[in-house]
C-alpha cells in the first residue's frame, strides 16, 4: 500500500527544548491510526506539521508524495477544543459549508452541489436536524459532530482529528468512533486521543508519541509500553469489558 503520510527524521523546536525528535512515520492509504501520548508530548505539533502549518526544524514530511502545504486540498481537519461565543452569527449549515472552501468557485457563492454535499455530511454525522441552529448554542457533542461534518464536506483523502471526543459522554464517543470506522474504505484517518484502551477497538495501529515515537499494532500495546511513554504507572481500561488489562 502507498503511504498517505511519510515523515522522515522530523525534528521540531520553537528555539528551546525539542518538541519532536527524529520522528519517522509512514501511514498507509486508508489506514486508521491512533496517536497517543501525554500532554506536551508533541501530538498537536505533529498534526500541524502534517497540515503544513508548521515547518520541521529538520527532516522531511510528505502527504501523498507532496509537501504538506501543497496537499492541503486532500486533508480535512477537526481541531482540539473549538469554542464559539453564544452569539456567534453562523449556523450549523454555514459552518459545514466552510468545508467546501477551496473545492468550489471563488466568486458567486456556493453551488447547489456544495449544499448537497453539506447536507449529506450533516445527515451522516447526525446534525442535519440542527442545520439552522446557531453554532454557539450547540452542546459539546453537537459541536464536535458539526466540525467533523465540516471536515468531511471537503471530501478529504486524509482526515485528521485532534481529541475529537473531548467533553463528550461515553455513548456519544462510541457513536463517533463507530461512524469514523465506516470511513476507512474511503480515506486515511489519524485521530489524537488519550483513551488508549478505547481507541484500540477501532484503529489498526497506535503511534505513541512523547517527543520521540514508538509504533505498535494494537495487540502489542502493554502496560509496560504505556508506563514508559507516560513516565508513570498507567492502567489500560477496555471499555467493552469489565476487567482491566
Amino acid at each position: 500500500m502507498s503511504a498517505m503520510i511519510a515523515l522522515e527524521d522530523v525534528t521540531f523546536t520553537f528555539g528551546g527544548p525539542l518538541i519532536l525528535e527524529r520522528v519517522s512515520l509512514e501511514v498507509a492509504d486508508k489506514e486508521f491510526l491512533g496517536l497517543v501520548g501525554p500532554n506536551g508530548g508533541g501530538k498537536s505539533t505533529l498534526l500541524k506539521i502534517v497540515l503544513g502549518l508548521l515547518q520541521p526544524t529538520s527532516g522531511k514530511a510528505w502527504i501523498a508524495g507532496k509537501p504538506p502545504a501543497k496537499a492541503r486540498v486532500l486533508m480535512g481537519y477537526v481541531p482540539q477544543h473549538a469554542r464559539y461565543p453564544k452569539d456567534f452569527p453562523i449556523t450549523v449549515e454555514e459552518t459545514v459549508l466552510m468545508g467546501r472552501l477551496g473545492k468550489t468557485r471563488l466568486i458567486g457563492g456556493y453551488l447547489p452541489s456544495d449544499h448537497a454535499i453539506a447536507r449529506q455530511t450533516m445527515e451522516a454525522v447526525g446534525v442535519l436536524s440542527l442545520s439552522r441552529r446557531p453554532i454557539g448554542s450547540l452542546s459539546g457533542g453537537e459541536l464536535q459532530r458539526t466540525l467533523i461534518a465540516r471536515a468531511l464536506a471537503s471530501e478529504p483523502k486524509l482526515l485528521l482529528l485532534d481529541e475529537p471526543t473531548a467533553g463528550i459522554d461515553p455513548g456519544g464517543v462510541r457513536e463517533i468512533f463507530d461512524f469514523l470506522a465506516t470511513l476507512t474504505s474511503r480515506m486515511t484517518i489519524v485521530v489524537v486521543s488519550h483513551d488508549i484502551g478505547f481507541i484500540s477497538r477501532y484503529v489498526t495501529r497506535v503511534a505513541c508519541l512523547n517527543r520521540t515515537l514508538i509504533c505498535h499494532q494494537t495487540q502489542a500495546i502493554t502496560g509496560e509500553i504505556i508506563e514508559k511513554l507516560y513516565g508513570m504507572p498507567v492502567r489500560i481500561i477496555r471499555h467493552d469489558q469489565k476487567d482491566e488489562t
